[in-house]
């Protein structure tokens, strides 16, 4: 039996890594991984361990239908953050946005596809704007607006990473006079917020939509979140794990974004933690949409929150890169 293609647009990345785990070791399938780089050493590592490697760029339709030519499955993805450093944020959404168009444009180009998996967030909100969701979102409409596509498309809406702990406006930091690690928040202490956890717990995702495709195709909504934490707990349940307490203190934004004024992440995170506080779950998705949640599709995480505050170190902020 001849093999089906998975193709996996950002493959260096961590979501393509995690993509590409779930698809490991299986002989159904042949990995092939998309990158703009093909050269460099992630990219050189993957080819070492059999995955076919090309070459495309996301601002080139034709690169991209090339490179989706004969597959089967396409997990699809952009970056905001890369573009963010240079654009900022409104430009941003632009580029990302018509790169996720030339994603699905691709997608829909290729004849042998069965299933196109697009790693999306919430919808935008007037009130409660969020650039990084808003060109992944916005692109559902061009996905439903197309007979070949929507059929085979899963729309998998990845949440909160806990490593974001890492982030120098979510950081933690130790007070010594006070014996305590402090994090400055815009936000209340108890918003709620959906956690994917750990990057390894896409893997099951991905594997449960690949084997329900009856139940995850058609523009279903697949939410990526294995819990549901404040973000009091996120910190505090972190700390403890350490013999440590933590105080979340709650700061003005014009004092947050004094803090963190370059590149400017701590403007884009106050956004996205007003969005968690103020906007409910339900209002994530387009109306009259199926959705579908870890329960139902009785996916089990690679590591829960309480395993992840346990085992999770901070790296040195020197080390972090964004």
């Amino acid at each position: 039996m001849s093999q089906k293609i998975v193709t996996v647009v950002g493959s260096t990345g961590q979501q393509g890594k995690a993509v590409i785990a779930a698809f490991t070791g299986n002989v159904q399938y042949r990995i092939r991984g998309v990158t703009r780089n093909p050269e460099s050493a992630s990219a050189r590592t993957l080819a070492s361990q059999g995955i076919d490697i090309v070459k495309a760029d996301l601002n080139d339709l034709q690169s991209l239908i090339a490179a989706f030519e004969g597959s089967h499955v396409i997990f699809g993805l952009t970056d905001y953050w890369g573009l963010f450093m240079i654009h900022g944020p409104t430009k941003s959404k632009e580029i990302e946005l018509q790169q996720a168009k030339n994603l699905a444009k691709a997608a829909s180009a290729t004849s042998t596809l069965e299933h196109y998996i697009w790693s999306t967030l919430p919808r935008g909100n007037k009130e409660y704007p969020v650039y990084h969701f808003e060109g992944k979102s916005e692109v559902h409409d061009v996905i439903r607006a197309d007979p070949f596509l929507l059929p085979r498309t899963t729309l998998f809406l990845i949440c909160f990473y806990a490593n974001n702990l890492q982030i120098a406006s979510f950081r933690p930091y130790w007070i010594e006079t006070a014996k305590k690690y402090v994090q400055f928040t815009t936000y209340d202490p108890e918003t709620m917020i959906p956690f994917i956890g750990a990057v390894e717990n896409i893997t099951p995702f991905i594997k449960a939509i690949i084997v329900n495709p009856g139940k995850t195709k058609n523009g279903t909504i697949v939410i990526g979140s294995i819990e549901q934490w404040t973000a009091k707990k996120w910190i505090e349940e972190w700390a403890a794990a350490r013999g440590a307490q933590a105080l979340l203190v709650q700061i003005s934004r014009q004092s947050y974004d004094a803090l963190w004024p370059w590149p400017r992440w701590s403007e884009e995170f106050a956004l996205m933690m007003d969005y968690f506080q103020f906007v409910p779950l339900q209002e994530w998705t387009e109306p009259g949409v199926n959705v579908l949640t870890a329960e139902s599709l009785d996916i089990s995480p690679v590591e829960t929150l309480e395993e992840w505050s346990k085992t999770y170190q901070l790296p040195e902020p020197s080390t972090v890169s964004y």
